[in-house]
């Protein structure tokens, strides 16, 4: 413990606990700062929420993620805040286990509930990103090679053309030095957001990958064909010869695809029954 942590043992015994309870209490929030955020700001879109529920069932059923990874989602009222699920598998997730945290990845009612450890690559993401509205965060076995390799991921199937815009690697040493690989401080949070920039993905070196959107059906299904499109382009690389990529005039044009309404609808029905 250093000297700023240190409690002056003349301190009266009431002080001394005092302010003993109080290091303690600062040293388990952790990051954070605070254990609750300040007042809610409202009941979200009940339709909001239950596309949250769905996307996290459509991940799992689409293979992007299994016991781990999340999603979330702006908050429709407040766009200092966002909605994310408790710390739970995806595949079971609820709409009770949805939480509110202000930008700082601070619960406002956690209700005793454990919390992601790395909720904060969602609130630095908002921070940094405005015109984002919902985040993935997965650990897609297909997209990992392509973190750990100098071979680009790069658009080869007209449903990813989205990966035609860029998908940085997120190198977590340079930002953090040697850690557990997890994004479980605001600090990284924020060095994983400069690294996604402007782009709609970016890898995160043996870990990952983090997916943006500006609504949860875009999120999803980038995710899912972010993941199409590293199988096919390793199946390509595998065959030998020239890959012919999209062109830049062709993820142009592809561009306004965006929406995957068709695909969104079908994922929904399939995972929720709806």
């Amino acid at each position: 413990m250093n000297a700023e942590h240190r409690v002056d043992a003349r301190l009266p015994r009431r002080d001394f606990l005092m302010a003993y309870t109080a290091l303690v209490v600062g040293m388990l929030l952790g990051p954070a700062g605070r254990a609750r955020s300040e007042q809610s700001a409202g009941p979200a879109d009940p339709a909001l929420i239950e596309d949250l529920v769905a996307a996290n069932r459509i991940l799992a059923d689409q293979g992007v993620v299994d016991g781990y990874g999340h999603v979330s989602a702006r908050h429709n009222l407040d766009p200092n805040r966002y909605l994310l699920a408790r710390s739970v598998a995806p595949e079971l997730v609820t709409a009770e286990d949805i939480l509110e945290f202000d930008l700082d990845s601070v619960p406002v009612d956690p209700r005793g509930r454990k919390l992601y450890l790395e909720r904060f690559i969602h609130g630095e993401i908002y921070k940094a990103r405005p015109d984002v509205k919902s985040v993935v965060h997965h650990h897609s076995p297909a997209v990992i090679p392509f973190g750990v390799t100098k071979v680009p991921m790069r658009p080869i199937y007209h449903m990813a053309a989205f990966v035609g815009l860029g998908v940085p690697v997120f190198e977590i040493r340079e930002a953090g030095g040697m850690t557990d690989m997890l994004v479980s401080t605001p600090e990284l949070g924020r060095a994983l957001a400069r690294t996604l920039g402007d782009k709609p993905a970016a890898l995160m070196r043996g870990h990952g990958a983090v997916v943006v959107g500006d609504s949860v059906p875009v999120a999803v299904a980038r995710s899912v064909y972010l993941q199409m499109d590293a199988r096919l382009q390793a199946q390509a690389i595998a065959l030998g010869g020239e890959i012919t990529y999209l062109d830049p005039e062709e993820v142009r044009k592809l561009g306004p695809l965006g929406g995957y309404d068709r695909a969104w609808q079908l994922w929904k029905r399939k995972a929720v029954g709806r």
